[in-house]
């Protein structure tokens, strides 16, 4: 029992930084916008919040930087692809490679210097229950606002006319214009939504999943959660699940490990990785199913007439 509630407990507190990365690259893309740059935005958010934290902020306040670092990030990426038309991957990849640097000299002081983690909620009578308890009402914060956040881009993106308009942008930006609807300031807007997202999702793995700074710590969690939108079919839900699937493999890892499985451990490192690249060539291959709910304008540079 105690392998089981490690197990899904870690499922979770593994799938957390990946549900806020591709939730709010769901957001960008369906406005027709695609930001490659998550792996750069979650390092930016990483390294701030960290260093927040080692100048003696309070834990809220580091948080709240490593998310707007992200945002800002995001910003330089919709200057380059709203304002100015650059080719959407080529700025996105660039925006990957700039948050790399960018973080790796942020933190070229900090060494391996601990922080002492985001605490676990105590949730009073609920966390004492047994294995109920320890399974659903003892992680931090951050666990916890990913999920309401899930629920509310879900309420928002299908139950709103703010949603619809966002949506009626990815899918032709061209009407949207033609009826009144300023196209490239919303898309500012879901672009720094997304950047938020990212930096919120690199200031957790910093100061709560892994509270010891790593150059380069995020490990391709941005590129698996931008597969994770795809793999997703453009979902909440999906996204949600896939985030638990890919958290899981982690996890998996892990505890293979540490159970000294007779699999090289190289091998069980790359398990998540692997799972990516499975899940991906198997949703490719019912073309259908991808078209269904895929933004027709994503990456598509528009410039309003006139």
């Amino acid at each position: 029992m105690d392998l089981t509630i490690a197990i899904f407990t870690g499922t979770i507190i593994a799938a957390t930084p990946l549900i806020y990365a591709a939730l709010g690259e769901l957001v960008v893309e369906k406005s027709g916008v695609l930001n490659l740059g998550i792996e750069g935005m979650m390092l930016m958010g990483a390294a701030f919040a960290f260093w927040a934290v080692m100048a003696g902020l309070p834990m809220p306040v580091a948080i709240l930087i490593g998310a707007l670092a992200g945002a800002a990030a995001s910003l330089l990426f919709g200057v380059l692809a709203l304002t100015f038309l650059t080719n959407q991957y080529a700025a996105g990849l660039a925006l990957a490679i700039f948050g790399s640097g960018v973080s790796a000299f942020v933190g070229r002081n900090f060494g391996s210097a601990p922080i002492e983690a985001l605490k676990p909620l105590d949730i009073p009578v609920l966390s004492q229950l047994p294995v109920i308890g320890p399974m659903f009402f003892r992680f931090d914060a951050l666990v916890y606002l990913a999920l309401i956040l899930f629920a509310a881009i879900s309420w928002f993106l299908y139950r709103t006319k703010a949603g619809l308009i966002l949506r009626t942008m990815g899918e032709s930006p061209e009407t949207s214009h033609a009826i009144g609807y300023p196209v490239v300031r919303i898309r500012y807007m879901a672009v720094l939504f997304g950047g938020l997202m990212a930096g919120l999702a690199g200031a957790y793995l910093s100061v709560a999943y892994t509270p010891l700074w790593v150059e380069n710590m995020t490990a391709g969690k941005g590129w698996i959660s931008l597969a994770l939108v795809v793999f997703a079919t453009w979902r909440p839900l999906r996204v949600l699940l896939g985030a638990w699937l890919f958290g899981g493999m982690t996890i998996l890892q892990l505890q293979g490990q540490a159970l000294g499985l007779a699999v090289p451990s190289e091998l069980l490192s790359a398990l998540p990785y692997l799972a990516t690249i499975v899940v991906l060539v198997l949703i490719s291959r019912n073309r259908q199913m991808l078209a269904l709910h895929f933004p027709a304008s994503l990456a598509k540079p528009f410039r309003p007439a006139g």
